[in-house]
């Protein structure tokens, strides 16, 4: 093909013996191919090396929970080497200290827990077998082993542990380490990046790579926000009933917020189960009208004031974000699954909306937006 003197493609050669929309169908089927191929080769590198792409992907998350801080500080004056050793010292310090406490009083109570789960699961597999439903005893059966069975790899066994810390302590400092040099150069590193991209797009890169960085700032606060909201809530509710194991569920609901819908809606089901063995059907349905209204409310009113139009994802995207992730990378693909789609989609949004080099001398609209 070559170009006409209106920007255009004319065909020539073997495109002129093709219909014009097989010739349009073939070009587009192509692009499609080579971006299809493109995704499989990240997911298949990012598979390959799992401790490096998930740790990786957890630096960004706390880099952009802990970035506003940090410039702050250094708005102040404040150089930048102490803002970023004090912001990671919060970054650190903060959720160890009330974990180390946490842990202290629940660690020798998660097998209670599991136990508790599994005694609930026992008698809503007699109830679905003679109750009312009267369901095949052999089906009920597999699906109740299943699911024990999941429950019960919760907690693994000593070896297993050993190792698990092992990775999780070595992980550790490497994210510490990292997020600490992308809070004290990361503006820096940035602008060399590119300084090695063609100038004529150099603006326009510049601004989606600020639009995404404002994304996920936005979804890491945000979620975290929502997520103690959350736990708060559910752990008061719980200790109002009087569940006995209202502190590891409320820790449980924690870390659930930070999974959009599977997590919260698993770790309130869990909450309840355990409500229902260990304090009767009562208060069970009373810890359920507070996880339900707890939802409501975040739902309704929390996402929309704390994320905004920043991360505004349909719950449709949301969900089979997390499932994809949950099944591509388990627990850790759920966790960064949504934040990964967010920043993806606002860039291209904004990659979009701006077709055209700006000129590098006028503020860009992200420009503006941060500064905000």
């Amino acid at each position: 093909m070559s170009r006409t003197k209106t920007g255009g493609w004319r065909p020539n050669g073997v495109e002129r013996k093709l219909s014009p929309w097989l010739f349009t169908a073939a070009v587009h089927a192509g692009a499609l191919l080579l971006v299809a191929a493109a995704i499989w080769l990240v997911v298949r590198v990012v598979l390959r090396v799992p401790l490096i792409s998930i740790t990786l992907a957890v630096t960004l998350l706390l880099t952009a929970l802990v970035s506003p801080t940090a410039s702050r500080m250094r708005a102040v004056g404040m150089p930048a080497a102490l803002a970023a050793a004090v912001s990671l010292a919060v970054l650190v310090g903060v959720p160890a200290g009330i974990m180390f406490l946490i842990w202290t009083q629940v660690s020798g109570r998660f097998s209670e827990l599991v136990a508790s789960v599994t005694d609930a699961i026992d008698e809503i597999r007699e109830y679905l077998i003679t109750g009312p439903l009267s369901l095949d005893q052999e089906q009920v059966d597999r699906i109740r082993n299943q699911v024990v069975a999941y429950i019960e790899k919760a907690i693994p066994e000593p070896a297993v542990a050993t190792q698990m810390v092992l990775q999780f302590a070595t992980a550790s400092v490497l994210v510490a380490f990292t997020v600490f040099f992308l809070l004290k150069d990361g503006r820096s590193m940035w602008a060399w990046a590119l300084e090695r991209t063609p100038a004529h797009r150099r603006s326009r890169l510049d601004g989606a790579g600020r639009r995404a960085w404002l994304t996920l700032t936005h979804y890491m606060a945000g979620t975290t926000v929502i997520a103690i909201l959350d736990a708060v809530l559910i752990g008061v509710g719980l200790l109002v009933v009087g569940v006995p194991l209202w502190i590891p569920l409320t820790l449980l609901v924690f870390l659930g917020g930070f999974v959009p819908l599977l997590g919260a809606t698993v770790s309130g089901a869990v909450a309840v189960l355990v409500t229902l063995v260990t304090a009767g059907f009562t208060d069970a349905l009373i810890v359920l009208a507070v996880v339900l209204v707890v939802q409501q409310v975040e739902g309704n009113l929390l996402q929309p004031l704390l994320m905004g139009r920043a991360v505004n994802l349909h719950p449709v995207v949301t969900l089979l974000s997390v499932t994809t992730g949950t099944l591509l990378l388990g627990i850790a693909g759920a966790l960064v699954a949504v934040p990964v789609v967010a920043v993806a989609y606002r860039t291209a949004e904004y990659l979009r909306t701006h077709p055209t080099a700006q000129d590098s001398s006028a503020p860009s609209e992200s420009d503006h937006e941060l500064k905000e």
